[in-house]
């Protein structure tokens, strides 16, 4: 058996919203726009998962028309998050989702120009990547990382 990573999913409190702030302020262009998925099919997917009646609102973002993308989810007849429903980094789960980028520090700027919460002061140089952490408005962790040594290789090889 083989597996390949497909896609990442991130629930949001309000799609259009962030499917809006993910394509304005990340430059992610929308590949799907949001759709609602309810009914029988839903039902048949993730029913077991969700409160009645199951429902998913969903987008999808990326760069290009490869399976490699963003998944922008919402569970619209689901209760809400309470503050004490509320993850924090370290939790077991998703802990952040990289964005690669050509220039770490003009990236950080339009980011910061365009009201991004940058979780570090400035930019690190770590195991051959410059690398910066920030936020989106729901609070889902994102890496920007720059290739330093070897921009041909993947992220993981730089070291």
């Amino acid at each position: 058996m083989t597996l390949r990573l497909a896609h990442t999913a991130i629930c949001v409190p309000d799609v259009d919203a962030a499917t809006a702030w993910y394509a304005d302020v990340l430059g992610l262009r929308v590949l799907s726009p949001p759709y609602l998925m309810d009914g029988r099919s839903i039902a048949e997917d993730m029913g077991e998962l969700l409160p009645p009646p199951p429902a998913v609102k969903a987008a999808i973002l990326g760069n290009d028309d490869t399976d490699h993308v963003l998944e922008l989810v919402e569970y619209p007849n689901a209760p809400p998050v309470t503050e004490a429903d509320s993850r924090r980094f370290t939790d077991v789960g998703i802990s952040h989702v990289g964005l690669f980028c050509d220039d770490i520090t003009a990236t950080r700027q339009a980011l910061e120009d365009n009201g991004v919460t940058f979780l570090t002061t400035g930019v690190a140089d770590i195991a051959g990547l410059r690398t910066a952490w920030f936020t989106d408005p729901w609070g889902t962790v994102f890496i920007l990382v720059q290739k330093r040594k070897r921009p041909d290789h993947p992220y993981w090889q730089q070291y």
